[in-house]
């Protein structure tokens, strides 16, 4: 009889375990009994401290995990970006575990969280305006937000940074006099570049009180404010004619429902003549997003397949002229965050709680796992109107060590030294 809990414990973690699709990992309940595969040698281990947590595995894999990480009733012995690329390769491959009611439960999330004009600015303010403060522990010196561009691997990342700004601005062929509208700018570091560097005048939206006020303090500190106008308001609410439209990481937060109206919104703003920029995480098919993520850190948010992305391109009869995955971009640019928020997780938690502090370490963690096993990718995808001529004959340009080229009437093809970057 004595022996009975534990071997209840053990058929407990052996089906936990095959839900993962027996990954390499050691599984224990804490004082009793544990498994790991058969001849496999374990990344970490993961120490359950109690067998209601430990059903609640069973129940619902990932809010259960990411709740009792938050909470401390799971701990990771080892490396936790590790351990989580193993469960995600190996839930991979797990075909049916949970899937049911992961859709079911995903649905309900999403009427709950819907991106309407109000459910944005809810989902927005409860992820962009947990404080500027917070953001300057851990993000570059210019606050952005979105995934980095490293020309090398040893970059850092305030130049992987500055270096992804030029990047979007020499796929766009910005020219001096042109007129940008930027849909979702954060901390306003995008707007600033282009105006100064490019010669071109900004307006951009965002919904974020924080941001918004910032990204206004910082135009009026530089002297740009009168080519720079910081909107607080929603995409929707995007009016005027422009040369360009740029839209660098809020893809995601549009909803696939709202697809046609962000399709409605460039269109109107750019019309067949102009040209523009989807910046976007995104994944190789359609599936369902991390409910953890959308209930603990991005309400409302959604990654769409490149297929799914196109519904905002094709009803236009936009051309699309470039797509680039920048996906291993991101996963550095990760590291780059999680090592910055660990040297800052006192601060973090008296500006909060530890169960913050582990809430955005598993985020983190987590997403530097789904960047290098490829089960989340980053797209940059460049198009024109249908009735503009090409930006340039070839890519080359981008990737020119030199100032920006000013066109004159047709492109024109620059003799270029070819740089390399990190795939």
């Amino acid at each position: 009889m004595a022996n009975q809990p534990r071997f209840a414990d053990k058929w407990l973690l052996s089906r936990v375990l095959e839900a993962t699709g027996s990954a390499p990992v050691r599984l224990l309940v804490k004082g009793g009994a544990d498994v790991s595969p058969p001849g496999a040698s374990p990344v970490a281990t993961m120490v359950i401290q109690d067998r209601g947590t430990l059903t609640g595995l069973l129940r619902d894999p990932e809010i259960s995990f990411g709740d009792a990480y938050m909470d401390g009733r799971i701990e990771v012995e080892g490396d936790l970006v590790r351990f989580l690329e193993a469960i995600y390769q190996g839930m991979e491959r797990s075909l049916t575990v949970g899937k049911w009611y992961s859709k079911l439960a995903s649905g309900w999330m999403d009427l709950a969280q819907n991106n309407s004009r109000h459910g944005s600015r809810n989902n927005i303010h409860r992820h962009y305006d947990l404080g500027n403060e917070f953001y300057k522990l851990w993000l570059d010196e210019q606050l952005l937000y979105t995934c980095a561009y490293f020309p090398t691997p040893s970059s850092t990342l305030e130049l992987a940074q500055i270096a992804k700004m030029d990047h979007v601005c020499r796929k766009l062929r910005l020219q001096p006099g042109e007129t940008v509208v930027e849909a979702g700018c954060g901390w306003g570091a995008l707007a600033l570049h282009m105006a100064r560097e490019y010669g071109v005048t900004v307006k951009a939206y965002n919904v974020s009180h924080q941001q918004i006020a910032f990204a206004r303090e910082r135009a009026r500190a530089e002297g740009l404010s009168d080519r720079v106008e910081y909107i607080e308001d929603d995409y929707r609410a995007i009016s005027g004619k422009f040369d360009v439209f740029v839209s660098v990481g809020m893809l995601e937060h549009v909803g696939l429902d709202h697809f046609q109206e962000f399709s409605d919104i460039i269109h109107r703003s750019i019309g067949d003549t102009g040209r523009g920029l989807l910046h976007f995480i995104g994944r190789n098919y359609p599936a369902v997003f991390s409910r953890w993520i959308r209930k603990h850190i991005f309400p409302g948010g959604f990654v769409p397949s490149l297929r799914q992305s196109l519904k905002v391109l094709e009803p236009k009869n936009y051309s699309i002229l470039d797509v680039e995955n920048l996906r291993m971009h991101y996963a550095k640019t990760l590291e780059h965050w999680l090592e910055r928020f660990e040297k800052s997780r006192y601060q973090v938690t008296g500006m909060y709680d530890s169960r913050f502090v582990r809430a955005w370490r598993l985020y983190l963690a987590g997403s530097i796992a789904a960047f290098r096993g490829g089960h989340l990718q980053l797209f940059q995808i460049l198009f024109t109107g249908s009735q503009r001529e090409p930006i340039y004959w070839t890519r080359d340009p981008i990737y020119a060590d030199t100032e920006p080229v000013i066109e004159e009437a047709q492109p024109v093809v620059e003799k270029v030294r070819w740089t390399h970057a990190m795939s």
